[in-house]
């Protein structure tokens, strides 16, 4: 019989986990308990509070004579994620189930994000209608709003409380589907705006027998891509649209972070990197745009994005910085230059057409790549022209090839 883990702070939600110990098990399956919070359970778990600071170096007599909560939740972070991943890998438990407000929440997420991706987390959490990307980074997790605070079993509670035990147990009890004759995985970035390029692209390599796993380059997309190949899921990479890093350099919301285009080169996996949307920086709506950027060539791609055009200073700056990154790589990289547009608004007659500006960043790109690491291919066509996608999904493959 499978067992699902259940972690949370025992001593402050108490009832409420063993409202989801009991509901699980009347379900027909075992539970394992772990304690992570810094006082007394009302119940006695299989794994307890001191175990899990101990997994870290500290005593819970310590935290509890501190009496700092940040530190306490910072140790007891650390020591539940040490413990869930050690106890998942001696097959203690199958899935993970948690629930509780912004402290349980960031707690239980960092272990849950610990373990590998497919197996079941879910947690309840009185956040889980925000913002969520600091509590499910690019892990698989699923949040599941409490939409009352996690205070006592109620009318409203119980039923939400009810769902969730039975959703984690139905993860549970049901096989993950696989799929036959798993083929090499490919991993590519797009945005609406190189969608002809990349779908052209995906369309070939499927026929040539690759799967082609298509990440939005949002910020947490190309931060996903990384960490699969990192993890040694991803084969080869596609990386199109590399524009995260205009969000990363001038301030936009859909930045990956400083370590974006490190990931294939420094695992030895094959990449064929673009410039695809560096012609834009992304912003909400056109009201939440900066003042300091108001100015600027801006272009309202729906009600919820602004686009801001990146000037030539910026797109040279991007040069400098894409090259930088590529120069790192310890694999096959070619890097493709489409000298007629980095987008579908980066053409004669759009609204982003910058030929100065895309003369920059090539011409930054050229001047600042390692030629001895990084094959250069320039192309006089726009980055969703046929030729452009085809090329570049035969190069990659002739790059797996080697």
């Amino acid at each position: 019989m499978k067992t699902i883990a259940i972690l949370g702070t025992l001593d402050s939600k108490g009832a409420e986990f063993k409202f989801i110990k009991d509901t699980i098990e009347k379900a027909g399956v075992n539970t394992f308990v772990i304690h992570v919070g810094v006082w007394d359970a009302p119940f006695t778990p299989d794994v307890s509070n001191e175990e899990v600071a101990q997994a870290v170096g500290v005593s819970v007599e310590e935290l509890q004579v501190k009496k700092d909560r940040g530190y306490a939740m910072e140790v007891m972070a650390k020591g539940a994620a040490e413990i869930v991943k050690k106890l998942y890998g001696q097959g203690k438990f199958s899935s993970i189930i948690s629930l509780g407000g912004t402290g349980g929440t960031s707690i239980a997420c960092g272990a849950m994000r610990a373990l590998p991706i497919g197996v079941p987390k879910l947690m309840v959490s009185t956040v889980a209608s925000g913002d969520t990307r600091a509590y499910v980074g690019v892990s698989d997790l699923t949040m599941m709003h409490s939409v009352v605070d996690i205070s006592g079993i109620n009318s409203i509670s119980a039923s939400i409380l009810s769902n969730a035990a039975h959703a984690i147990v139905g993860m549970t009890v049901h096989e993950t589907v696989k799929l036959e004759n798993e083929k090499p995985l490919i991993g590519a970035t797009m945005f609406g705006v190189t969608t002809p390029c990349v779908t052209k692209a995906r369309e070939y390599l499927e026929n040539e027998g690759y799967e082609v796993l298509v990440f939005h380059a949002t910020g947490i997309g190309g931060q996903a891509m990384e960490s699969l190949v990192e993890a040694g899921f991803i084969k080869g990479v596609l990386d199109i649209t590399t524009t995260e890093w205009c969000d990363e350099l001038v301030g936009g919301i859909l930045a990956a972070g400083p370590r974006r285009l490190e990931a294939a080169g420094k695992c030895g996996v094959p990449q064929v990197v673009s410039t695809g949307a560096l012609d834009m920086v992304n912003f909400g709506p056109y009201e939440s745009v900066p003042e300091k950027f108001k100015h600027r060539n801006l272009y309202k791609h729906n009600p919820s994005i602004t686009l801001m055009r990146t000037t030539v200073e910026e797109c040279r700056e991007l040069g400098r910085i894409i090259a930088g990154k590529l120069n790192m790589t310890n694999s096959p990289t070619t890097l493709v230059l489409p000298l007629k547009g980095v987008s579908l608004i980066d053409v004669e007659g759009q609204s982003f057409y910058g030929p100065e500006e895309d003369q920059a960043l090539f011409d930054a790109l050229r001047e600042n790549i390692d030629r001895e690491k990084v094959t250069v291919v320039a192309l006089e066509k726009d980055i969703n022209n046929e030729e452009v996608a085809l090329f570049m999904a035969k190069e990659l493959i002739a790059l797996m090839g080697r």
